[in-house]
């Protein structure tokens, strides 16, 4: 795929992000109607089927028909990585643009971002299997925050910006330190650097802390109420083990150690309001540092509307988007 047009015209790409729980769903929706535009998400665990209450999953009402991408297109047993998401969502903007629609990339996870935004090369380094496997063992025996302690030691920054749950990416850092001598920091932020081959804008919304921070515990007591424990229960049934890449994501790790007798439900719906609250820091300190961002404070404007009209005001004046949709594809 091509981010270019037949003309060499640099095709027109939007991304709504933000932290957890900001309130990115119903803008998302507003701005697709208002330009034609189709929804990919870029959410490492919405892609995941039958996993819908832990990652607050948009539902066929909320969407509004809206065609939405990249949702439910994984069994919970697969694992899925930034390449595939790349791979996955060039494939679906290839499509929205032969459809002369435009693509809204909308979610919470920066590097899925930004591996799109910046058409990242990833380039698979020799594996060492034993680092690997020693990794794995200590993570499943020792627990992820002992790995996750590891790879502060060597790279604090990447340290601050990944999850101790997310094991991968934690291996991933910790394989690349390992192999190159290098921090995956460093890397990152040299990808940073790089020139994004669409015309595009990159909005991200905030909310001052103490009304994120709400919104976070009100939405996991929603969860409860919902219904996520059996949502884990039934998962575990159908044979989703506990060390399968979807089950480290934000909620249902917390779920099945209370589920083995570990802790208590009270206190692991508590450390899921503290460890989201926790990662919606990371995102907030991921997308300050990304470049040429938006920044979106709703707590300035009146109305979601008023936020709407904003973000098309700037979207034509930077010219991705004039009324005409097909004249820009």
């Amino acid at each position: 795929m091509t981010a270019k047009d037949n003309t060499g015209t640099k095709r027109p790409l939007i991304i709504l992000t933000g932290p957890t729980a900001v309130g990115k769903t119903a803008l998302s929706i507003g701005l697709a109607k208002a330009i034609q535009g189709e929804i990919i998400s870029a959410d490492s665990m919405q892609v995941y089927r039958g996993m819908d209450i832990g990652t607050a999953k948009i539902t066929k009402e909320q969407m509004d028909g809206v065609p939405h991408h990249l949702i439910d297109i994984m069994d919970p047993s697969d694992s899925f990585h930034v390449m595939a998401f790349q791979q996955k969502c060039k494939e679906a903007m290839e499509d929205i643009y032969a459809r002369h629609k435009i693509p809204i990339l909308v979610g919470g996870t920066g590097f899925y971002i930004q591996s799109v935004l910046y058409d990242i090369s990833f380039t698979e380094t020799d594996t060492d299997i034993e680092y690997r496997q020693e990794l794995q063992k200590i993570a499943e025996e020792q627990g992820s925050y002992v790995l996750h302690a590891r790879l502060a030691k060597i790279d604090p920054e990447a340290a601050d910006e990944i999850h101790p749950n997310n094991v991968k990416r934690v291996i991933r850092a910790l394989e690349f330190n390992h192999q190159t001598g290098e921090k995956i920091s460093i890397h990152n932020e040299q990808e940073r650097q790089r020139k994004s081959p669409y015309q595009f804008r990159y909005y991200v919304l905030s909310l001052p802390r103490e009304i994120l921070y709400d919104r976070i515990n009100r939405r996991v007591d929603v969860m409860r109420r919902d219904g996520l424990v059996d949502e884990v229960k039934g998962l575990l049934q159908q044979g989703i083990t506990p060390n399968m890449v979807s089950m480290q994501g934000l909620g249902y790790k917390e779920i099945i150690d209370a589920l083995q007798g570990s802790c208590s439900f009270e206190e692991a719906f508590e450390r899921i309001k503290r460890e989201t609250r926790h990662f919606a820091k990371r995102q907030l300190t991921w997308f300050g540092r990304e470049k040429e961002v938006c920044m979106v404070d709703k707590s300035q404007f009146g109305s979601e509307d008023e936020i709407l009209t904003y973000m098309l005001t700037i979207l034509k004046e930077k010219g991705i988007y004039d009324g005409s949709v097909k004249e820009l594809l």
